[in-house]
């Protein structure tokens, strides 16, 4: 067995196991906080890579220095970038809705994502030219 399948099954068992003490929090009526929340997305981060990508060492998929592995992550990164915009914007809308107010944090994010790939763009384009 790889070294890869290995780590991404240490790895999904630990998310497993915080997913359940989450889902086991609510269920008694306990608040599932930001520990819970942060380390289950810490966890599928390094999850999801994990069965994602391949190994030089052992030969076994797409690696992420190769052209495919770089046209992959730079489409990956757009197509995240416009989901993340959507639900923050669909956050706006909720809070909007819900609370009769806007949250001024929440839509200064919302102001802030909007600028965050232009300026990008525009940066990376100038150290081009």
């Amino acid at each position: 067995m790889s070294t890869r399948k290995i780590s991404a099954m240490i790895i999904g068992i630990a998310t497993l196991v915080v997913i359940g003490y989450a889902i086991f929090k609510f269920l008694t009526g306990k608040e599932v906080g930001f520990n819970e929340v942060v380390t289950i997305g810490a966890l599928l981060m390094i999850f999801l890579p994990t069965i994602t990508w391949g190994s030089k060492e052992e030969k076994d998929g797409i690696l992420q220095e190769e052209e495919l592995g770089q046209r992959i992550t730079e489409k990956s990164s757009k197509i995240s970038y416009f989901t993340l915009l959507c639900f923050i914007w669909i956050a706006v809308a909720a809070d909007k809705l819900i609370n009769g107010t806007i949250n001024v944090f929440l839509l200064a994010i919302l102001g802030l994502a909007m600028l965050t790939l232009p300026l990008v763009e525009f940066l990376v384009a100038k150290k081009y030219q």
